[in-house]
């Protein structure tokens, strides 16, 4: 898990699903495919019924590309098998692709959330 420092996603919470240490052509430096959290769930009660509770529960997901010296290491990991199989460099190029790799993250991304897993992840930096 890493925290985005620069940009539109400062201060977001992503994952890295891809990394390249060389560079490529196109991109001469270190960057890495990130998939992220924009907008982060809010806070669920007991009191509230299912369809608040859903509707609260939603996760707004972003996928770029991000060069290393805008990202930083955090000591939390998250298994991603299947982010990783919906996201890859090649399906950020076409905006179709990049929109239905943005709802696989959703959903996996949603998935784990009403499980209980990886809280800290699903929860806002407060700076």
């Amino acid at each position: 898990v890493v925290i985005i420092l620069q940009g539109r996603y400062a201060g977001k919470k992503a994952v890295i699903v891809k990394n390249f240490d060389e560079g490529t052509s196109e991109r001469p430096y270190p960057h890495a495919v990130v998939a992220g959290i924009e907008r982060y769930p809010l806070k669920v009660t007991r009191s509230m019924d299912k369809k608040k509770v859903a509707a609260r529960s939603r996760v707004k997901p972003f996928v770029k590309v991000v060069n290393y010296a805008h990202l930083m290491p955090t000591r939390y990991t998250l298994e991603l098998e299947d982010i990783k199989a919906a996201v890859t460099a090649e399906s950020l190029q076409e905006p179709s692709q990049r929109t239905a790799a943005k709802k696989a993250v959703r959903a996996s991304l949603e998935k784990r959330y009403l499980t209980g897993k990886n809280k800290w992840f699903f929860t806002k930096l407060r700076f």
